[in-house]
This record gives C-alpha cells, structure tokens and sequence, in this order.
C-alpha cells in the first residue's frame, strides 16, 4: 500500500492524502478520487510507503482512489516545481496551476492536425537579408531576452523559423507561441513545412483527447517543435533551448481564469531557470517590452525592409468632423479609393473594432440609453434579427418603438458597427463581392479559416473585420485598409487605451504593401490629433513610446510601477460592495506590518474599493481593490494576507489577477 499526495482544482491552498494499491505509480500521473460527494481528477505530486506524520488524518479514514488514469506520468519535475512557482507569483493553488497546464483527455486519439504538412518537408530555407542574418546570429550566440523589432513583412518568421533549425540541429526543443491559432494558420503552416511532423500544435480546436496525443508525441521526443497559443508554454518539451514568442504584445497571451498567468511572465521564468534564450517579436512591442529594451534588459534587433517587394504604405487620416459624413460610416474620400481600388482588380480591408449594426439605442429627448439588464453596458442592435444583444453575456430584447423611460418616439441609434458598414458598402459597391468576419459572422467551426482563404486566392472584393483582420494576416493582393473610426478604444477607462490604439492602426495597415510599393492606409477619426492616432498614422513609432513612457511615469502606472487587481463580484450589489470595503480594510492593517520604504514613492499603495467600470457583468456586480507599488513581492504579501486572514462569504467570488493587462 503506498499513500499518495494528489493536489486538485479546487481553490484550496494544500495537497490531499490517498492510498492507493498499484505500486507501480508514479509522480506526474493523474488519478481519479472521491472529494467529498464529488468525483474529480487529481494529480500526484507526492508518493509514500507510510502515512506522512503531518497528515491529519488516521490511516484507517484514508480514502482510495478510485483509478489511476495514466500508464505514464503527463508532468516531470520542471513543470511541477514551475506550478509552484506560479500558485506563489498568481496567488493561485497549486492544483489549479497543474490543471491549466495539463491536457484533460482520458484517452489518447489521432489529432488530424498535420493535414498541410507535405511528405516531403522545405529543408531549404530562405536567403537571409544581412539584418536577418546579424538577428540569428546574435540570437542563437547569448541566452537571455532578446526582441525581433521590425515592420509587418520585414521577415521576424524566417528569422524566428532558422533560430529554431539551429536550436534544434543541438539536440534541444522548442516552443513558438502565436496569439491565436484560428488567425496564425500561416505560420504554422511555414513552420509545419519546415519541419515536417517533428511538429506538434497545441489549440482550441482539438478535443482533450487529441491534445492528450500531442503531449505524448511531445513527452517522447516525437515532436520537437511545439506551435500554439497562450498554454502551450506549458509543453512538456525534453531538453527545452528556446522559446518563441511572436506578436508579444497581444492581450490573448494573459489568461482571463484563474490563475490569470501571462505566457510572457511564464516564459521568462522557464527561460531563465533553463539558462536558455526567450526571443519575442512584433512590430508594435508592449510598453513593457519597449522600456526593457531600453535599459538593455532586453537585446533588440532591429529589421527595417519588407522583403517580398512591398514598401511601408502610404498612410493618411480623415478627420471625420471636417467630413460631412451625415450619418454614415464612410467619408466621401475613402469611397473613392475604395472605388479605385475595385477597378484595379486589387483588394481592400475595413476595420472596425465594433460588433453589431449599430452601437446603441438612444433617446433623442431625454438621453435614455437601453442597458443590458445582466451587464452595466449598452445593448448593441443587429439588424439581421432586429434585436438589441449583448456582447456580454448573450441576453437579447426586441427594439422599442419608444422610449421606456419618457414614452417619446424620437429614438434612434449612435454609432456603427460592422453590420452598419457591411449594409453600407453593399448598397455604395453592389458589383464588389464582401465578406464580413467577425464572431457574430463565424457561426461553424472552420468558417474563419475558409473565409480568409477565400480572401486570399481572390473570391472577396473587400473584407470587412474586427480586430480579428489585424493580426498576422498576409494577402499578396491586398492595396487599401480603411480604418473606419479610430477612436473607439482611446474612450476605455484604461490606462493601456492608447497602446491598444496604437498597436491596433499599426498592425491593420501592416496588413497592406507587403508585395507591392502602392499600399495604402485611410485612418478616420474624430480625434486625429490624439497621439496614438497621429503616431501610428505618421510613422513615428519611437514618438509614441516616449509619450507613453512619459504619461505612465507621470501617473505611475506600468512599466514603473507594479499592479495587483482584486475584484469582488456577487449578484447583489450591496455584497459585492461590502466585501471590498472588508478586504480593504484587512490590506490597509496588512500595509502597516509591512517594513515602510526609503522612499515613500515607493510604497505600497492601496487604491479603493470602488465600482469596477463595467460594474455588472453577467447579473454580476463587480467591485475592485487595486494594489500598486515598485515591489511586486510586496503586494504579493499583502495578497496573502488576504488571502489567509478574509473568509469570504459563500456568495461572493474573489478574483486577484497580478499585473492585469486591462482594468475594465
């Protein structure tokens, strides 16, 4: 009989005894147990031949286990002792750091996932630019971080593709993380090309089952290279020598559960535990990421040309209050490039970040706005059911006929979302082919895949998206992006609003120029003045970053200041509200035990509690305590504190995400 310590996926800070008759188990394995009136999937970190003396219960009032699901364990001492590190880094339980690493598949299945990978792999690579050649060169000669800065097109993959072969040609493995499968199928397909099926791709889209196949194929070494999003930097890759990080600045990277780990945070530590090189791309970095580069944290290589023929497009914005536009989505500008782009056979891209047709409903007479009733935000109209829906949480309601508040009949609706522009351009563009992608659009699975090829080989005219149509996204015959209206980030209540701008204009009208010189890019705005506006639509890339800089430093905010977000949510405000005003007050007695600092900038400051700005979601009311100082392990402590001092009301759910990527 050996006693075995299993942790769970339970927001329990401890491991849990069980005996168990197979001797031949092993650490890493999982096993099926009886916790409580529940039956759950544990994990076994621990294995003893006696009962351990700190185990609190008789060895007569042991439960078994009911089976032991693996012949093999799924985890080894790296990851175990990484999920270690993270239930301390994200405040988390050590069960619940396992369970977002490991796949939940009982049994193992073909994956199907390497339809594109041709018998014969492209061993040949590319021929190499000389500012290509000095980024491999200096990549795969030092450990540490390195970051591959350069325009849309300019050729990070095949940098990112030959540091990969020379890693690999030594023996070890490695992970590439892209920001989201469904959009990257381009890359992985270079890569799937390249390397044939020493590939394994981690995503969404495969049942655990599958993606239990490809954590073995990984575990013995049939695969070497690992492609996928944000949790395959959890890949169980034997003599791990390098990560990948492209798109680094891409919010997908943060989880949104707990723990609320970011792929980026987590690469850096397995990195640098391994003495092995993380290497990240982009051509619009995150803030962080910038500021890293400067102090020389991280190495920067820089790549300036576009390869494949193409120039950095022409850009030009559109002040929208100067245009005369009455009502509609495109000014009279845009249309006429639009026109001209049709006839010259070529393709153009619209963008806008916004679902639906129209923004909101609006009273003209007394201002009434018609809210979610589950969520504290607007209701969107879509004209193909004429509903109101939320973006939400899914609840929808038929369009008044008057106002529910004051009975008049002067109501209408403000703003346009991608249905608006679509009937839009339909009716300016009746000869065009358009296809609409966003994720009221995509109703099966695969339908985003097939859409975008179509793009690509020619069947669509024009492309109207989210910001699904900003990311990686490579069509040769691609001229003209128009960005219907820039503004609408910069109005989030969040101190990253204007980096998501930014990012955003810039990575959309990467999209075009790549293969020919003629690109080009119509920015409208109400606010053209705005900097990440006028950065991203003038070039002047090192300008934006050191405004931002300068207003983060300003307001302290990050990269010069660290950020713990606590929220309480609960159905009844009142709740809600109570126990962040209870959890306040045990952080501000938990600061005063803290040793004070040199510098009184330098504290811990305790900011709160107040109304989260979208104070329900989901018929929940949600209330935050923000954490902020220079020392991250100080607001870790204090965390802990809460942690182990606050019982929690049965009725309220805490979420406590370290360096939160936004405060919505």
């Amino acid at each position: 009989m050996l006693y075995l310590d299993i942790v769970l996926n339970v927001p329990v800070n401890q491991s849990f005894s069980y005996s168990c008759a197979d001797t031949s188990v092993a650490i890493g394995e999982r096993a099926e147990v009886r916790f409580g009136n529940r039956r759950m999937t544990g994990f076994i970190t621990g294995i003893h031949k006696e009962l351990p003396a700190n185990c609190p219960v008789e060895p007569g009032k042991i439960k078994a286990v009911t089976k032991i699901l693996d012949s093999e364990p799924l985890f080894g001492e790296e990851l175990l002792e990484l999920a270690r590190w993270m239930a301390h880094y994200y405040l988390c339980t050590p069960g619940e750091a396992i369970s977002a690493m490991i796949p939940s598949g009982r049994r193992e299945t073909d994956a199907g996932c390497f339809s594109f990978i041709e018998e014969d792999p492209d061993t040949v690579p590319n021929i190499l630019s000389d500012e290509q050649k000095n980024a491999v060169t200096g990549i795969t000669s030092s450990r540490g971080l390195h970051y591959l800065f350069g325009t849309t097109g300019s050729g990070k993959t095949e940098v990112f593709l030959q540091v990969s072969e020379k890693i690999m040609a030594s023996g070890k493995g490695v992970i590439y993380l892209v920001p989201e499968i469904g959009l990257t199928s381009q890359i992985i397909k270079a890569v799937a090309e390249r390397f044939g099926n020493t590939v394994a791709v981690l995503h969404s889209e495969l049942t655990p089952s599958q993606r239990l196949s490809e954590w073995r194929r990984i575990i013995r070494k049939d695969a070497r290279i690992v492609i996928g999003a944000r949790s395959a930097v959890f890949a169980p890759v034997p003599d791990l020598g390098l990560i990948i990080i492209d798109e680094e600045h891409d919010g997908s990277y943060k989880s949104g559960t707990t723990p609320r780990y970011h792929a980026r945070q987590v690469a850096m530590y397995r990195c640098s535990k391994q003495q092995i090189p993380l290497v990240m791309g982009s051509a619009t970095p995150s803030v962080e990421a910038w500021h890293l580069m400067q102090q020389g944290t991280i190495k920067k290589h820089v790549l300036n040309r576009r390869l494949a023929g193409g120039a950095v497009p022409e850009i030009k914005c559109i002040d929208l209050s100067k245009a005369n536009i009455h009502g509609e989505a495109l000014s009279a500008e845009l249309v006429q490039e639009i026109r001209a782009t049709l006839a010259r056979k070529r393709q153009t891209i619209l963008f806008l970040n916004r679902r639906g047709f129209t923004h909101f409903f609006r009273c003209a007479t007394c201002g009434y706005e018609l809210m979610c009733k589950n969520c504290s935000v607007p209701l969107t109209y879509h004209k193909n059911e004429n509903r109101l829906r939320c973006h939400y949480c899914g609840w929808s309601t038929e369009v008044p006929a008057i106002c529910p508040q004051c009975g008049s009949v002067d109501v209408g609706y403000s703003g346009f979302g991608t249905e608006f522009i679509e009937a839009e351009v339909s009716a300016k563009f009746p000869a065009a082919r358009i296809v609409r992608i966003d994720t009221d659009s995509l109703t099966k699975k695969g339908e985003l895949q097939e859409k975008l090829d179509a793009f690509r080989q020619g069947s669509y005219d024009i492309m109207l998206g989210t910001q699904m149509v900003a990311k990686g996204l490579n069509f040769p015959n691609l001229q003209l992006v128009g960005v219907i209206l820039a503004d609408t980030g910069l109005h989030m209540p969040d101190f990253r609003a204007a980096e998501r701008t930014f990012s955003l204009i810039t990575q959309v009208a990467g999209r075009t120029g790549r293969f020919f010189p003629d690109g080009k890019v119509l920015v409208q705005s109400y606010n053209p003045g705005r900097v990440p506006i006028a950065c991203a639509c003038s070039g002047q890339i090192e300008e934006f970053y050191k405004n931002e800089l300068q207003q983060r430093e300003m307001l302290r905010f990050p990269p010069f200041s660290r950020l713990i977000r606590l929220v309480f949510r609960a159905a009844s405000a009142a709740k809600a509200e109570s126990a962040a005003e209870e959890a306040a007050e045990i952080l501000l007695a938990a600061e005063q035990t803290l040793p004070k600092a040199k510098n009184p900038a330098d504290a811990a400051e305790i900011m709160g509690p107040s109304e989260c700005p979208l104070e329900k979601i989901v018929m929940n009311y949600r209330w935050q305590v923000l954490l902020r100082g220079k020392n991250i392990t100080m607001l870790q402590k204090l965390c802990a504190h809460l942690v182990n001092d606050y019982k929690r009301p049965s009725d309220v759910y805490i979420e406590i995400d370290v360096d939160p990527v936004n405060l919505l």
